[in-house]
Order: structure tokens, then C-alpha cells, then sequence
């Protein structure tokens, strides 16, 4: 009797599976445009899209036209932007520290971003004027600026994997600790600091999908072609330098790529959990362990699932709006808890 012979895991991404995960995020992007908290019906939307590329004449008054044009489909094109980094980050991460519950949060991104959100509430609580808000200016930079000190806190210790989420650790204490201390001090700015750090997509037209496309665009560029340095990295460094490969400069590579996109996210987003958990790990069990698969099927899949806990938050309880971050939260905890388990022994 012949023995069957093992399932054999694809180590590159296959032009059909991708064609298929575009197509669903073609679908996901349709629907949420079409439906939304503004009962303008299905149809009607259609028609409206169809009159814009054809020069037909639009069953929308120009309000309802808006709010598709402006308010819907940028929230939508947003909420994938957002998703896909923090999605393809998390496996990056995963990646490059060989941990299965690694996350874009790992390394102080949220800290500083929460820490310079808040000092900008309390200081600047009423600027007006500027191209780009001082919120997400400060997000972003809070953000790169954690990562930043994390990095030179654990290149001074020594460097190391483990050293530098020992740092991390450090980093985000050390940044809330001081978040907490000007929320204490001004305790009337809570309710918007919490508000944001639930995460939330509000956005008034295309300014901040502009804003974020050029660095989530360049991080996901560095990613997926760093795919196959990070399989290499996963047999290990010494395997890895016997092929040419220099490991601390992929990982330097891919920590700061990583570190941009979440860096990006967060700006326009605040602080949204879970993505960078939850979907890394949904691509392996379906599409393979090779992060030449993973990482570009996390982009697009991380954009599938934002866009359908966005529109989940803004159409449940509408006209009211929940956080899309309890959104995330109700999905990935429960997930969370799953994969700490079947993991179990890598974790001891």
C-alpha cells in the first residue's frame, strides 16, 4: 500500500490565491461603499458610481453625492490602509523575533503615540489651520520616536532579539507612566485621550489616506521583498550567514519598515489592536508558513477585516458609532487566547 505522501506548503505566493484575495478585497471595499450609516440605498449608490464613469446623469442630490465621494469611500480606502500595515506589520514582527504573538505594538509605537496624542490634547487643544493636524503629526511622531528610543536602548545593552523586547517592555512603561501623569493633571482632556486611543477612523475627505499612502506604500515595498530574508531568518542566524546573509541588517530592515507603517496607521487611526495578531496568523493556517506568502496576503487581508469591523462600528448602533478598536477587541481577544494556546510550546 503506497504511502501518501505529506501536503507540501507553498513557498511563493501563487498568482491565483492572490487574484482571489484582491477580488475579496474588491467585494469588501464595494459593499461598505454602497451600504453605510446614510440610508441613500444600494442601488442608487450604483447608479450614482455608474453615472461618474459614464457622464450619465446622477440619481443623488449633490449632499448625497458627498457623502459617498467624500465621507463614505475615503473612510473605506482608509480603513484598508490602516488595516493592511498594521496586518502586514504584525507578521513582520512575527517574522523577524520569531514570536507567534508578536504585535506592531511591540516596541513602544502605541506608548509614544499615546503619550504625544495626549500632550498635544492637553497643550493644543483647539489648533486650527494646519495641512496636517497636530494629532496625527504628533501620533506619528510619538511613534517613530518610541521605537527610536527602544532601539537605542536595547543597541546599548548589547543588542539581541530578546534584549530589545525587554526594551520595548521598558519603553512602553516608562511612556505611559508619563501619559498617565498629564491625564491626572488634567483630567478634563480624559474622555478625548481615551476616545482616541480606542481607535477611530473620522475622517472629512481624502486628506489622510494622502497622507498615508506614500509611507505604508514604501513599508509594504521593504516587506514583501524582504519575505524571503525572513524565511531564511526563521532556520536561523548562523544557517542564514552561511548563505551571505547578514541577519542584523534584515532585521534592522524590516523593524523599520514595520515601525513606519505602524507609525503611519496610528497617526490617522489611533490605537487599534488585535489586526496585527489576528490576521498574520488566519493567512498561515490557510496560505502556508513561508512570510513570502504571509506578508503580502496579510496587506490585503488586513484590509478586508478593518474595512468590515469599520463598517460593523459605524452601521450597528447608527446614528451613534462605536470604537472600531472594541470591534477589533471583541474579534481578536477571543483569537488571541486561541493561538496563546495552540503555541504553547514555542512560548515556554
Amino acid at each position: 500500500m503506497l504511502k501518501q505522501r505529506p501536503r507540501v506548503r507553498p513557498t511563493r505566493l501563487a498568482p491565483g490565491v492572490l487574484v482571489a484575495a484582491v477580488l475579496g478585497l474588491v467585494l469588501v471595499v464595494s459593499v461598505s461603499t454602497l451600504l453605510g450609516a446614510a440610508n441613500l440605498g444600494a442601488g442608487r449608490v450604483l447608479r450614482e458610481v455608474w453615472a461618474q464613469v459614464t457622464g450619465g446623469v446622477s440619481p443623488l442630490s449633490a449632499s448625497e453625492a458627498a457623502i459617498v465621494w467624500e465621507v463614505r469611500l475615503p473612510r473605506v480606502v482608509l480603513a484598508g490602509l490602516v488595516g493592511g500595515a498594521l496586518a502586514m506589520a504584525g507578521a513582520a514582527f512575527q517574522g523577524v523575533f520569531r514570536n507567534p504573538l508578536a504585535d506592531p505594538f511591540l516596541l513602544g509605537a502605541a506608548a509614544g503615540a499615546g503619550m504625544a496624542a495626549t500632550i498635544v490634547v492637553v497643550a493644543a487643544p483647539s489648533v486650527t489651520g494646519w495641512v496636517i493636524g497636530p494629532l496625527p503629526l504628533a501620533a506619528f511622531a510619538g511613534a517613530v520616536g518610541g521605537v527610536t528610543l527602544t532601539w537605542l536602548l536595547g543597541r546599548s545593552a548589547g543588542g539581541g532579539t530578546a534584549v530589545l523586547l525587554l526594551a520595548g517592555v521598558a519603553v512602553a512603561s516608562f511612556l505611559t507612566a508619563i501619559q498617565t501623569f498629564v491625564q491626572q493633571l488634567n483630567t478634563d482632556t480624559i474622555k478625548q485621550v481615551y476616545s482616541w486611543m480606542l481607535g477611530g477612523l473620522n475622517t472629512a475627505g481624502w486628506r489622510e489616506v494622502l497622507i498615508t499612502v506614500p509611507y505604508i506604500g514604501l513599508a509594504a515595498v521593504v516587506l514583501c521583498l524582504c519575505g524571503r530574508l525572513l524565511d531564511v531568518l526563521a532556520v536561523g542566524d548562523d544557517e542564514a550567514a552561511s548563505l551571505g546573509i547578514n541577519p542584523g541588517r534584515v532585521r534592522i530592515a524590516v523593524l523599520l519598515a514595520a515601525s513606519l507603517a505602524t507609525a503611519a496607521a496610528v497617526a490617522v487611526s489611533g490605537l487599534i489592536g488585535f489586526v496585527g495578531i489576528v490576521v498574520p496568523h488566519v493567512v498561515r493556517l490557510l496560505a502556508g508558513a513561508s512570510y513570502r506568502v504571509i506578508v503580502p496576503l496579510s496587506l490585503v487581508g488586513g484590509a478586508m477585516f478593518l474595512i468590515v469591523a469599520d463598517h460593523v462600528a459605524r452601521t450597528a448602533f447608527a446614528p451613534a458609532e462605536l470604537p472600531i478598536g472594541v470591534i477589533t477587541a471583541f474579534t481578536g481577544a477571543p483569537f488571541f487566547l486561541l493561538v496563546l494556546r495552540m503555541n504553547r510550546g514555542q512560548l515556554r
